[in-house]
């Protein structure tokens, strides 16, 4: 993909999103490679194949339900072509009650890898150890994050910490057990980066903070960092960046999830005034910002909306999906042929107090 960005490449972009959408639903509607969910749908509503050629006419889907990925066996989720091969369950929420679960088999190493083009061997050089301080099984982020590490020569220490636990604590107001917990966490961390050579971190934008409070990071060796977990700021991100690193380590935040897999931040410029901004891994998931109370438009460029995720991998179909974040528009920049989503926060942040925990 050129560096400029130009109505050319805006097509071309479209013009591959549409062809990948056709094979997408091609496999997850057709009898012979379809899951028993999807086939099940299209009986009782309509053949996709014959009416979805293009992504506009997505809208011709309802929203996809977070109860079926809670309350369907996983079975239901695995393509003809899939049968019989074992699968990895990854989980994301459960905070309340039961939680989401996607299946897959390659989708994260296929997200990851292509991830790893987008990080700096100055910032994670190839070989040097990384460290994961974040949270692990069940969710898909441990296998994924091992895996990037492995596929760029390194290997990779891990800490666990569990969100489900600290969002429980904090919001039956225990304060003091949520700190000790993160304490815990965080002093782990420090100790391997104390005693082992590491260069790459992947952690939460708090954990991250926490850690730098305990021991310089530059010092300790580490040399980049990459970031998951929503709510950065521009005013937090300038912290983070100026501050906590120095302005002497890699930074790489990332909006992602076990749903999505992940959507790379492009590199701040000054004119971002730290203001970040996310590109989806075109074609196997698309972003749009909605407007929530009319989510078949979408918002304008700048505008803030609703989050709304397509997923288009071989393994998982999941069409306008309604996630609990909000965010701004933005146009597209290079390498990114397509629209960004800038600041993502939770949905309704501006009204309500959300708990957020170590994210």
């Amino acid at each position: 993909m050129s560096s400029t960005i130009t109505p050319e490449s805006i097509q071309q972009a479209r013009t591959q999103l549409d062809a990948h959408l056709r094979e997408i639903i091609e496999w997850h509607f057709n009898p012979e490679t379809g899951c028993p969910f999807w086939l099940d749908w299209a009986r009782k509503n309509f053949d996709p194949r014959k009416e979805i050629s293009k992504f506009e006419d997505m809208l011709k889907f309802p929203h996809f339900q977070d109860e079926w990925l809670r309350d369907l066996q996983p079975e239901v989720w695995v393509p003809g072509k899939f049968k019989g091969n074992p699968f990895n369950i990854f989980e994301t929420g459960g905070t309340t009650g039961m939680p989401k679960q996607r299946i897959g088999w390659n989708d994260y190493k296929v997200d990851y890898e292509e991830f790893s083009g987008k990080v700096s061997d100055e910032h994670f050089p190839r070989g040097a150890a990384w460290l994961m301080v974040g949270p692990t099984g069940p969710r898909r982020l441990r296998l994924a994050i091992e895996h990037l590490a492995n596929f760029r020569g390194s290997s990779c220490y891990f800490i666990d910490l569990d969100p489900r636990f600290v969002k429980k604590v904090l919001s039956a107001k225990k304060h003091e057990v949520a700190r000790e917990y993160m304490d815990h966490v965080v002093d782990q961390g420090v100790t391997i980066l104390k005693h082992r050579k590491v260069a790459g971190l992947f952690t939460t934008p708090k954990l991250l903070e926490a850690m730098a409070e305990k021991v310089n990071l530059y010092e300790a060796g580490i040399r980049g960092v990459f970031c998951g977990g929503t709510t950065m700021a521009p005013q937090y991100v300038r912290y983070i960046v100026e501050e906590v690193l120095e302005g002497k380590i890699g930074f790489y935040p990332t909006y992602g999830n076990t749903l999505m897999g992940l959507a790379a931040s492009v590199p701040l410029r000054p004119e971002d005034k730290f203001s970040i901004t996310y590109y989806a891994p075109q074609p196997r998931a698309v972003l749009r910002i909605v407007d929530p109370a009319n989510t078949s438009q979408t918002k304008g460029y700048g505008e803030w909306g609703r989050v709304e995720l397509t997923t288009l991998t071989k393994e998982f179909f999941m069409p306008c999906f309604l996630e609990r974040d909000e965010a701004i528009r933005r146009e597209p920049r290079a390498p990114y042929s397509w629209d960004g989503v800038a600041e993502v926060r939770p949905f309704g942040a501006m009204e309500k107090q959300i708990v957020e925990g170590v994210y």
